[in-house]
């Protein structure tokens, strides 16, 4: 994010690695079926260690790149501030709580998944995730759609368009948008 030119850039804390691994492995403990509400939270709302039109930026690029969106994230935060440790201590921490506890939960599952009651317990967590990534893209668009309307709204819509409504594969319908949001971008600076 860009300052006034002369303006000392804001001053924000500057994770260890320990607190790298900490937060992202509480995040991915806390995020029951989606982790990414979870993240912003984690690293913009509590830490600070990212503004809102930071975290919108890194997600949006860790969108585009190939693999788990959660999982860019880590180690574009990671690397961010501690380099390649950094991003091998944010990753870590994300990977490592989730691995054991779906060891053991394969592991129960394997044993009383046939019950009705295991079903309903995932029907309702698979529901609450569902209302976490409604929450994290509602705070998302809205501040982009309050600072730059006539550039934001159009974008969204008609990645919403193609991909909610037509099912456009995303693979299909990120390249235009980029391209779309670039150009609107450079013709703005112009």
């Amino acid at each position: 994010m860009s300052h006034p030119p002369g303006a000392a850039a804001p001053s924000r804390p500057v994770p260890t690695l320990a607190q790298l691994f900490v937060a992202f492995l509480g995040i991915a403990m806390s995020g029951f079926g989606g982790v990414l509400p979870w993240a912003r939270r984690m690293l913009v709302e509590r830490r600070g260690w990212l503004s809102a039109p930071e975290f919108t930026d890194v997600l949006g690029l860790c969108q585009f790149l190939p693999g788990p969106n959660i999982v860019n994230v880590s180690i574009a935060v990671g690397s961010r501030f501690r380099g390649l440790p950094g991003a091998l201590a944010a990753l870590s921490g994300l990977l490592g709580g989730p691995v054991a506890l779906m060891c053991l939960a394969g592991a129960l599952y394997a044993r009383f998944g046939g019950h009705g009651a295991v079903r309903d317990v995932f029907a309702g967590v698979a529901a609450a995730a569902a209302g976490l990534v409604v929450a994290m893209a509602a705070k998302m668009a809205l501040p982009l759609f309050r600072e730059r309307p006539f550039e934001a709204v159009p974008i969204a819509l008609a990645g919403f368009v193609l991909v909610g409504l037509l099912r456009w594969p995303l693979g299909w319908v990120l390249p235009p948008l980029l391209a779309a949001g670039m150009a609107v971008a450079w013709w703005r600076r112009g």
